[in-house]
């Protein structure tokens, strides 16, 4: 009788091993997920996916490779900016946070790819319309403040914005 629990208690051990081998080495890094979450940052952003709760769902093994696609198609991404070669060749545009920071000034712009397509050897800044200070692409409040959009930046003048002191033209 005690051999037979020993065998049993062995044989469920050796069967949680190998299946939980299985899933260890399915499952991502977060570091992965943060990664793939970026790249695809602005589809993400568009489906209202926050990237807290894609690592979650990533780490949890339920991500699916089709999320990651639509990175490589931007036409869905840059669709208002079609007609502008420049803006499909710098990669996937970057779109404003929100409906509610929707710009409404002359030369602000709800996408890169369509300041991107308005000026295309100028540097493309997010312009803060509160505060009225721009960020150069790189910065962390880049495309990121609550109520912004997109400019070029000799149009940033006219418009009463200045550059953020902690910031270096790239």
């Amino acid at each position: 009788m005690r051999i037979q629990l020993v065998a049993a208690v062995c044989c469920a051990l050796i069967g949680l091993t190998a299946v939980s081998t299985q899933s260890f080495a399915q499952q991502k890094t977060a570091k992965e997920c943060r990664d793939e979450w970026r790249a695809n940052k602005a589809d993400n952003q568009a489906k209202g996916i926050t990237e807290k709760a894609y690592v979650a769902q990533c780490r949890g093994g339920t991500a699916s490779q089709p999320q990651a696609a639509p990175a490589a198609a931007p036409p869905a991404t840059t669709a208002p900016a079609a007609a502008a070669p420049a803006a499909k060749s710098a990669g996937p545009a970057k779109t404003a946070p929100s409906a509610v920071g929707a710009p409404a000034g002359a030369n602000q712009f709800a996408s890169e790819g369509q300041a991107k397509a308005h000026c295309p050897t100028d540097t493309v800044v997010w312009a803060n319309l509160d505060s009225r200070i721009y960020h150069f692409a790189g910065h962390k409040d880049y495309g990121n403040t609550k109520k912004g959009a997109f400019m070029c930046e000799k149009d940033t003048a006219a418009g009463g914005f200045r550059a953020a002191k902690n910031e270096k033209h790239p």
